[in-house]
């Protein structure tokens, strides 16, 4: 079922740029796509080896993209289900902390 979702997936190279950052402050990476937006069902894979930056340092690379367009039914799957798989990413507390 969800391969028949995958006919007609289009593939596009793209430039990107990759920040990364591993300090006190920060931890993250952001991927920015040259020229092209990403939509919902859409999926990116950044080409190269691993990326490794050590604690204290910050990165700026310029690498390739795949970019693979979903397919109309599987972009409407995924507007239609994305909200329940979000809410498992949620977790809610209402403790104050103390100990009763």
């Amino acid at each position: 079922m969800i391969e028949a979702l995958r006919m007609g997936r289009q593939k596009i190279d793209v430039p990107c740029t990759i920040e990364i950052e591993h300090t006190w402050e920060s931890l993250h990476a952001h991927v920015e796509l040259e020229g092209l937006s990403v939509e919902p069902g859409d999926e990116v894979h950044v080409q190269g080896g691993e990326i490794v930056v050590p604690y204290g340092e910050s990165r700026v690379l310029h690498r390739m993209a795949t970019v693979t367009r979903a397919s109309a039914p599987e972009r409407l799957w995924v507007k239609m289900t994305g909200d329940f798989e979000f809410m498992e990413l949620l977790e809610f507390s209402f403790s104050s902390g103390e100990r009763l």
